[in-house]
């Protein structure tokens, strides 16, 4: 699957309430600037798994492909939620073979502490080069592309 279209919102949840069926639930996430309504339904990816609650730190990602109503606050279908630890990023992009990011923004600098696993959670033992990945960091240089260490790597295997 091709993520290129996927947009990330980066927050903390404010609200959860039901959605328009048992199986889905509105979830509020606050922004630096905004609030933003994500749709969670049961074809969400959520990363591990976790239990989403009110006050965690999210990284949210909707397919700007797809129709949304032209509401306020703003209210998007959630593609993928994953929880981020204090000063934590995430980014979804294709990475090349020498791990740098599609749009040239990132380039990975693998050590031996980071995690690299499939989507299911099972240990990734190859290079993760040429591959849609989805990438845990914190601290980046100055430098373009931004270097990192990536903390963890989670390639999502077509």
């Amino acid at each position: 699957m091709a993520y290129e279209t996927y947009q990330k919102v980066i927050g903390s949840i404010q609200n959860i309430s039901r959605g328009t069926s048992c199986c889905s639930f509105l979830m509020a996430v606050q922004t630096e600037t905004e609030t933003i309504n994500f749709v969670v339904t049961g074809e969400t990816l959520v990363i591990d798994n976790i239990r989403l609650r009110r006050g965690m730190r999210v990284a949210a990602f909707y397919d700007t492909s797809l129709p949304a109503p032209a509401i306020y606050p703003p209210q998007y279908q959630a593609e993928l939620v994953t929880v981020l630890r204090q000063n934590q990023n995430v980014t979804l992009d294709y990475f090349d073979r020498n791990l740098v990011s599609e749009d040239n923004s990132l380039k990975l600098n693998l050590s031996p502490t980071t995690r690299i696993s499939t989507l299911n959670g099972q240990r990734f033992s190859c290079n993760p080069g040429d591959e849609e990945l989805l990438v845990y960091y914190t601290n980046t240089t100055f430098s373009i592309p931004a270097q990192t260490a990536p903390q963890r790597i989670i390639v999502m295997c077509p």
